[in-house]
């Protein structure tokens, strides 16, 4: 038996590809016969097109959930993100039209709050496209001026370790906790040239940045997300959101959870599921793994030839990165009213992140060509020629941001959302004790659906201050807004189609498949651990009047070690 296993190691590579290419045919079958049914479908199904009670077959069914999981497993297995976005716009289409092909096109393209070109044209979706841009021109000229070089050669004087450089990596995402779009690619841009000189996985600082941005704004009383909880508190309910919120906090076990982990594998140096290979390749000077380079190589922040302008310098990143960040949180607040009498706080309330994080990049920009200009960095010509270089830089983003806006609008007119609500609305009634955590995991599911938390707070926040909205169940109303919040996240922290896990991979410059693979299994842990924090709160909260949080973060962070400790011992027998 001994010798036959080790003969069945022993694959060729021309058996490797041969098997490979099988694999591929079959997926492709496959593809193709759920395509053709859904056609065949819409010819053979009735149709109406009457556009105030058109209503599809499939509305508000648990249907509604195909078309992301068709795109979301589609890209796990293919490892193709593109073609598997645009597979699941279309299934969704289909399942929309009900027996009409012509209305399925008009519904993929131009549908109201939808289609593709219908988010394209939408003021919110646009100023994060100019944002993307913007950030991407910042990128490239600090590459350009030598500025992520400069750095990296100081850090590598001051992080001697990859520890070192994954801590830090943490350490700044905590820090920039107004917006997780601004975490995000501030905190790859700072980043990158520190850890791929630590030989740090693309995937793992992608990871490092993902579950520093979402799951600390949902902790930071000063965020574009404590805004969007404070607003999605129906006003007629007697309830102060920000308030809530800041009640919520204690209760987030997710985040807590999620935290608690990094600083653990990451300090106890050990990997696990995909990322351990990834990691392993990267100590092997691998950094990527896979053939696929969406961003390029890594060869940008060479140092300038001294023709082109003076050698850069650390302040040619920091002062950018500086400005840029004291801009856009002026940018936030300024939209929010703060210039017009508004608190700082209620500014942050109501500021619109989308204008206001264009408003601080656009200014940014502007003072970045003063400030090299000055001191002859970059020539007017290589400064130019940078905007064409980041706008490019985040040409993968973008496209994989309209494509994911796109497939949530399609489960928006499948009535995903109203499904949702009446499958909480009728466990509500009697499961007092543990809507925490069913509200946590259908919160964790919708989310992970339709890839917006924000969407996710719209619609499950209202059942719940519906369902807890008496004087004498408020700590259990905060404990499960809590656990909608956590679910929220969570469910967009492992979504391939979520603005924030793109935003992620293209901060890190990583494949987004591969952050995607390689995040998941450390998400669905944490988001285990969490399900069992929400159900301890549930039945503490139903029985005690307080002390909840004392008992329950507490229980929930300690097991959260246990299970890190077990896991970390079964990857050690391996």
């Amino acid at each position: 038996m001994r010798v036959k296993k080790m003969s069945d190691k022993k694959i060729s590579s021309e058996e490797k590809v041969r098997r490979y290419r099988k694999r591929q045919r079959i997926l492709t079958i496959i593809g193709l016969t759920i395509f053709a049914g859904l056609v065949v479908m819409t010819f053979i199904m009735p149709g109406s097109v009457d556009e105030e009670t058109y209503h599809p077959a499939v509305y508000s069914t648990i249907v509604a959930v195909v078309p992301p999981v068709a795109a979301i497993v589609l890209a796990l297995i293919t490892k193709e993100v593109y073609s598997s976005l645009f597979f699941g716009i279309i299934v969704g289409a289909l399942l929309y039209s009900n027996g009409n092909l012509e209305l399925a096109v008009n519904t993929m393209l131009y549908k109201e709050d939808a289609g593709l070109i219908s988010k394209l044209s939408d003021q919110w979706n646009v100023g994060i496209i100019v944002f993307l841009i913007l950030l991407g021109i910042m990128v490239a000229l600090m590459n350009a001026a030598g500025g992520s070089h400069a750095f990296g050669e100081w850090a590598s004087k001051h992080i001697k370790t990859r520890v070192g450089a994954q801590l830090s990596t943490m350490l700044l995402g905590v820090l920039i906790f107004v917006d997780d779009y601004f975490n995000c690619l501030t905190v790859g841009s700072v980043m990158r040239p520190i850890t791929d000189r630590h030989n740090t996985s693309r995937a793992k600082l992608a990871y490092l940045i993902d579950a520093t941005a979402a799951p600390v704004c949902i902790i930071a009383p000063i965020s574009s997300w404590a805004a969007a909880v404070t607003s999605s508190v129906p006003d007629d309910s007697g309830i102060n959101g920000f308030s809530m919120f800041l009640q919520t906090i204690p209760y987030n076990f997710y985040a807590f959870t999620t935290l608690i982990m990094m600083i653990y594998i990451t300090v106890r140096k050990f990997d696990f599921g995909l990322m351990k290979v990834h990691e392993k390749n990267a100590m092997n000077g691998d950094l990527f793994t896979t053939p696929a380079r969406p961003y390029g190589e890594s060869g940008e922040d060479e140092p300038k030839d001294k023709k082109d302008g003076r050698p850069g310098k650390v302040i040619d990143l920091v002062f950018p990165i500086i400005v840029l960040i004291v801009s856009c949180i002026i940018g936030m607040i300024y939209t929010g009213g703060f210039f017009s009498g508004t608190g700082f706080v209620d500014a942050f309330a109501d500021a619109d992140a989308s204008v206001g994080l264009v408003l601080g990049s656009m200014s940014t920009l502007l003072i970045s060509f003063a400030f090299y200009m000055m001191r002859g960095t970059l020539t007017f010509k290589k400064f130019m020629n940078c905007i064409a270089i980041g706008f490019k830089l985040m040409t993968a983003p973008i496209l994989i941001l309209a494509m994911a806006w796109t497939l949530s609008g399609m489960t928006g007119l499948l009535g995903l959302r109203e499904f949702v609500y009446d499958v909480v609305y009728r466990s509500a009634g009697s499961l007092h004790m543990f809507l925490p955590m069913i509200v946590f995991l259908v919160a964790l599911f919708l989310a992970f659906a339709t890839g917006t938390s924000w969407g996710t707070f719209a619609i499950l926040i209202p059942i719940v201050c519906s369902v807890f909205g008496d004087p004498g169940t408020h700590q259990m109303l905060a404990i499960s807004i809590a656990a909608c919040l956590a679910g929220a996240v969570c469910g967009d922290h492992c979504s391939p189609i979520s603005d924030t896990t793109i935003m992620a991979s293209a901060g890190a410059q990583s494949d987004h498949v591969n952050h995607v693979s390689t995040q998941l299994p450390y998400a669905i842990t944490a988001a285990a651990v969490s399900a069992v924090g929400f159900l301890i709160a549930g039945i503490l909260g139903y029985y005690t009047e307080n002390m909840t949080s004392l008992i329950a973060l507490p229980v929930t962070l300690v097991l959260m070690i246990a299970v890190l400790i077990l896991i970390e011992k079964r990857e050690g027998r391996k």
